[in-house]
């Protein structure tokens, strides 16, 4: 799968074969209103230099609802990640090969990874239902998340609590799950388990993360706050239920149509087709600045204002509200990083020097687990430049431990992360974030 070079969807097909699979795959996709992905590329392109860079950003700009950065244009030693429709791959690899831009093909046929995925979540439904019972290594709907929360917290009242925290654009409930033995001053840390609902690994993670929470000797000293549910993100496979607003839905039609790699929330604006807002640029702090985007159809759009999303003015109005937050950690995939602000300034923060070194530390707790390398350190000098983001905006609003995971893995599955890989995720995930959570307690402020 990785480092081939060329396309295609198989050995052996002509060119005929080919396009009838292809047309047949989408009769059948539309037929289970889903978004069918056959054929569709993941590239990866090495960048030699910022004249590349600028190339590559300029393809993001011409084809913003064509071409899928899962890892955009940052620096020359950061790859570039880049999903591509089988109707744009000719067009694209041309344009790549004529400005001398190297690429590889990571993915070769993105649908086989979601038909294995889905075939793997249909065998684990059966096996719940045959055993009562709730698998810890596999994805789930938003439904079966939900009813899972419902049941943990009954079971586990005497630590575990649900809290409605708002509703998001399409109604749904935001919910927090509070794990707490003490009273309502001690500390308070914040763990949301993915802002973007095409990242199932971090979801899976802070499921596997909060059944296993009286085992693991979190420091009865805190509060955990697990954000799960809302539109999208924020914990819940939301990306099972989207509704894709085609022209004929905007006329009126109903349809729920699944699309698996959705990034967004689906808030609509007035006069604007494209529908969505990328809510880690909504944030105020650095609102609308490098690494956010002003087009409605752009991946990272940010928005009309800063905390114009409900999910958004959700969070910061309860973590505000609430007064005791000393540390905030938003999880994310992938990449294999741990890292700390600023995302919209190459500035160092004032306690840089302590947050790189919990940095280290927790990435060198994560690595004994299963031997996984993760890399370290600010947001804007270690991946890209991200304005209007949690984290700086945590960091500004006096949350002095402010930490951006990207898990597994570094692209061979991107945000496809086989179920396999939910629990050893999870399990190395969890004691970089207790190194955290331990240096927060230790270090009161």
């Amino acid at each position: 799968m990785q480092g081939t070079q060329g396309g295609g969807i198989g050995p052996g097909l002509s060119p005929v074969d080919r396009r009838t699979l292809l047309f047949c795959n989408f009769i059948l996709a539309v037929a289970w209103g889903q978004v069918n992905f056959t054929g569709d590329q993941v590239l990866r392109v090495l960048a030699k230099n910022e004249k590349q860079l600028s190339l590559l950003r300029d393809l993001e700009i011409q084809k913003p609802q064509k071409v899928d950065f899962w890892r955009g244009p940052a620096r020359p030693s950061l790859p570039v990640d880049m999903r591509v429709p089988f109707s744009e791959l000719p067009s694209v690899k041309a344009y790549l090969k004529s400005h001398g831009l190297a690429y590889s093909v990571m993915i070769k046929d993105i649908q086989v990874l979601l038909d294995e995925e889905r075939d793997a979540m249909a065998r684990s439904r059966r096996l719940e239902r045959s055993t009562n019972g709730f698998s810890y290594s596999s994805y789930h709907t938003l439904e079966e998340i939900y009813n899972w929360i419902d049941n943990f917290v009954a079971e586990h009242s005497n630590l575990v609590s649900k809290i409605h925290i708002g509703k998001s654009f399409e109604n749904r409930s935001i919910l927090v799950l509070k794990f707490s033995t003490g009273g309502p001053n001690r500390t308070a840390i914040w763990i949301d388990t993915g802002i973007h609902s095409r990242e199932w690994i971090t979801h899976a993670t802070g499921i596997w993360i909060s059944q296993k929470h009286g085992k693991l000797e979190i420091p009865n000293s805190a509060h955990l706050k697990f954000v799960f549910g809302a539109e999208k993100c924020l914990g819940g496979l939301w990306s099972w239920l989207l509704q894709e607003l085609s022209s004929e839905n905007l006329a009126g039609k109903k349809g729920v149509v699944e699309n698996r790699l959705w990034r967004k929330n689906k808030s609509i604006q007035p006069g604007i087709v494209c529908v969505g807002v990328d809510l880690n640029r909504n944030w105020r702090t650095g609102f609308g600045g490098n690494g956010s985007n002003k087009n409605p159809c752009s991946e990272t759009y940010r928005g009309p204002a800063p905390e114009s999303e409900p999910e958004v003015a959700a969070i910061v109005a309860f973590i505000t509200g609430h007064g005791n937050f000393k540390a905030m950690i938003s999880i994310h995939s992938y990449s294999q990083m741990v890292m700390y602000p600023y995302g919209h300034s190459l500035e160092p923060v004032p306690n840089h020097k302590e947050l790189f070194e919990l940095a280290k530390d927790a990435v060198k707790a994560l690595y004994k687990v299963h031997g996984m390398e993760y890399i370290f350190g600010s947001i804007s000098t270690t991946l890209y430049s991200a304005s209007g983001i949690t984290v700086d905006w945590a960091y500004d609003s006096g949350i002095k431990y402010a930490f951006s995971f990207e898990l597994r893995d570094t692209g061979q599955y991107g945000f496809l992360l086989p179920a396999s890989q939910i629990v050893p995720t999870a399990e190395e995930t969890w004691m970089a974030l207790r190194t955290i959570m331990k240096h927060t307690l230790n270090h009161p402020y």
